[in-house]
């Protein structure tokens, strides 16, 4: 039988990064089909002999009810396959260094180190193993840590007999671009409720993400000659400059944490004629989210005011919403998440929000409530990324316990055993 550390550095190994540049095809690399080829194999030599990878490289398994188990609701495991277009992540050489404290040399010959004062999340695995890369690339162990914690779970569930209900199983694309679940067939799937996992920290679980918008901004400007510009030349960038002097300078990634939302410019460009800006808008809370979209309108209101009607051209597009708006009706399976960390040995499961979004929100949205389990990777999207060895070991149990029959029926069936 595999063992997950050999099983996710296999998988860290496959080249999948997806595309921003094609999102209008799904998958938007045909490499993601690499890994997913690989995970229906092995689905099928371990026993999921129904396992397949549609078209648009969504790979789907469906493992039965142990006997005496059938009147259980069936679970969904659900992970992505792709990794983050940040940094690259191809010719990936994982490293597993035993830390003992201090600043981690992930290549000497590169002079590349992780310090300590910068990540003082190492200080948390003292005395532990840590899987790296030689800090050319990212790891991948988003999510490629989630995606071995399945399969070596189920593999291990199947080998032992353990009971358990109908488990489902899926692996996701492009998730990192936010088209993950585009293609996702929610009824074939068949699960009642489902667990991406895809989060951080093992003692973390997650079922509170942001609203998320994303806005683009076109500012039309007037060039001419700069020697005979006065009083006629209208300078697109300037212009975009003076608009987003007028959202607030301390809601930016920067300035917030926790349930903080921002705005967040991530891309500005173009000349004198004309410019434009990107921005992403957050917020957990869903009304603070729709003010943070009409500051937005009427910052573009005001500079039209300023320097004439048809200057700023404004598109804002809805992403994702925050799923515990969902999740409040199904606090059972959230729960589920949390007694299922407890036996595998998390004393006090802690469940912060998701600065971010996962597959799980689009999911919970269309009918599949979806909350996020731990990997335990950190540092994700870069060369410094690290996932502990025990750390996935104990993913391994929660995946297990979380589908197992007594926690099921007591947590979700509340039935006494």
């Amino acid at each position: 039988m595999n063992d997950v550390v050999s099983r996710f550095i296999r998988y860290a190994k496959i080249f999948t990064q997806s595309d921003p540049n094609a999102v209008s095809q799904t998958p938007s690399t045909q490499r993601q089909f690499d890994l997913a080829r690989v995970l229906v194999q092995e689905m099928k030599e371990f026993g999921i002999d129904n396992a397949f990878v549609d078209g648009h490289c969504y790979v789907y398994g469906k493992v039965p009810a142990t006997p005496g188990c059938e009147d259980l609701p069936a679970i969904g495991l659900i992970a992505h396959m792709d990794t983050s277009p940040d940094m690259t992540g191809e010719n990936v050489k994982p490293q597993i260094l035993h830390y003992e404290g201090g600043d981690v040399t992930l290549n000497e010959a590169l002079g590349i180190v992780m310090r300590a004062e910068e990540f003082p999340d190492l200080a948390l695995y003292r005395g532990q193993d840590l899987i790296c890369t030689d800090g050319t690339t990212l790891l991948g162990a988003d999510d490629k840590a989630g995606v071995a914690i399945i399969l070596q779970a189920v593999e291990e569930l199947l080998a032992s007999g353990e009971p358990h209900g109908p488990i489902c199983i899926a692996f996701t694309p492009d998730e990192e671009v936010g088209n993950g679940t585009g293609f996702f067939d929610v009824e074939g799937f068949g699960a009642k409720f489902a667990y991406t996992v895809d989060g951080g920290e093992i003692t973390n679980y997650e079922y509170e993400t942001f609203n998320a918008a994303q806005a683009v901004v076109t500012v039309n400007g007037f060039s001419i000659h700069p020697g005979s510009a006065k009083d006629r030349m209208r300078n697109a960038l300037l212009i975009a400059m003076e608009l987003n002097s007028l959202l607030p300078p301390l809601e930016t990634p920067r300035h917030t944490e926790g349930y903080e939302g921002f705005f967040h410019l991530g891309e500005m460009k173009g000349a004198c004629e004309r410019a434009s800006m990107h921005y992403i808008i957050r917020d957990h809370f869903r009304e603070r989210f729709e003010e943070r979209k009409e500051l937005l309108r009427k910052a573009a209101e005001e500079i039209d005011r300023r320097w004439g009607e048809g200057t700023i051209e404004l598109e804002i597009t809805d992403q994702y919403y925050n799923m515990v708006e969902v999740l409040r009706d199904r606090m059972d399976v959230v729960r589920l998440a949390e007694e299922a960390m407890k036996l595998s040995g998390v004393e006090s499961p802690t469940h912060d929000p998701v600065r971010g979004g996962t597959d799980g929100c689009m999911l919970t949205f269309r009918g599949l409530p979806c909350p996020n389990l731990p990997t335990g990777g950190h540092n994700y999207h870069g060369r410094f990324e690290f996932v502990p060895v025990q750390s996935l070991k104990t993913g391994v149990k929660i995946a297990k316990n979380v589908v197992s029959e007594a926690l099921v029926r007591r947590v979700i069936l509340g039935e006494q055993m």
